[in-house]
């Protein structure tokens, strides 16, 4: 990355910036909701100084000095080598009130002002200002959560490209240890050839080249095998697209240590090689070993 960027949300409170900055964080940057502004500086030194290369911050307005105090501190943030922009979420009024009579949260300024009416409007004339500085302006009043998601990594994923925003783990078990608790998709790799039958192969495990060639030998394995990339390729961007961050792939078969493993590690290749962020873990690989492993132990890689 050529710059390191530093995200500013505000605006109007029950528009959404906290619900921004958890879909940000996502996205793989450091976050902090309800910085006081005058922290800022001091923020991005630390974060600097820890090697971030993607902040965001959610401020809210603290008074006379609110837009002084960024003003000021974004000045500052140019000896950090950060290049802060400012984005202000907002909604129409009726749609604030709905959302806050909703979910019974007390607008931040109705201890003063009295009704959330009241407050919502005296909020919004103190942000005039600043909403007239921010580079972009997000108006979230026909967005659910879901639209929001997809609105913050239509922006900001396009702009930082790499990997996609979602995390993905492939886990591989044998059916005969239970089912992992915590799947999104499920599949049995026990209609493929076993290689427990063929002595000179139990000992070695579906990592090994020899394990893959048997298992994959056949026309139909190829297939199976064919088809579930396809699956799991289309399958994807729609998680993507519903919101989703995390996506947990189970293979399973008999024991957790042939099948199940060599078709894992062809999902994470095929999936490391479309840039997705993928973890590996063969849960059940270390069984037919010598030792029985200590529980919650598993061979991982990432």
């Amino acid at each position: 990355m050529d710059r390191k960027d530093f995200i500013i949300v505000t605006g109007m409170s029950g528009s959404g910036k906290t619900s921004a900055l958890r879909n940000l964080e996502d996205l793989g940057f450091f976050c902090v909701d309800n910085l006081p502004p005058a922290l800022i500086s001091k923020f991005a030194q630390l974060a600097e100084s820890s090697g971030f290369e993607r902040v965001a911050v959610a401020v809210n307005d603290s008074g006379d000095d609110f837009v002084q105090e960024i003003e000021k501190n974004l000045k500052d943030l140019e000896t950090f080598d950060f290049h802060p922009h400012m984005v202000f979420f907002d909604a129409p009024d009726e749609v604030l009130v709905r959302r806050f009579s909703e979910s019974y949260h007390r607008h931040p300024l109705a201890f003063r002002e009295g009704s959330i009416i009241d407050a919502i409007s005296k909020e919004r004339s103190l942000l005039v200002e600043i909403r007239s500085r921010c580079g972009r302006i997000i108006d979230t009043g026909d967005m659910t959560p879901a639209k929001l998601k997809e609105e913050i990594t239509r922006q900001y994923f396009n702009r930082y490209g790499g990997e996609h925003p979602i995390s993905i783990t492939v886990i591989s078990f044998g059916f005969k240890y239970g089912i992992p608790r915590d799947l999104d998709l499920l599949f049995d790799a026990r209609i493929l050839p076993n290689p427990f039958y063929d002595p000179h192969l139990r000992p070695l495990d579906g990592q090994s080249r020899e394990i893959q060639d048997f298992v994959f030998i056949d026309e139909e394995s190829r297939i199976f095998l064919d088809k579930l990339l396809e699956l799991v390729g289309f399958l994807i961007p729609r998680y993507i697209s519903s919101g989703k961050s995390h996506l947990t792939i189970g293979i399973g078969c008999t024991g957790g240590h042939h099948r199940s493993v060599a078709v894992a590690d062809r999902i994470t290749g095929f999936l490391k090689g479309r840039n997705y962020r993928v973890s590996q873990d063969h849960r059940d690989i270390c069984r037919q070993s010598e030792r029985e492993p200590v529980r919650g132990e598993s061979c991982r890689e990432n």
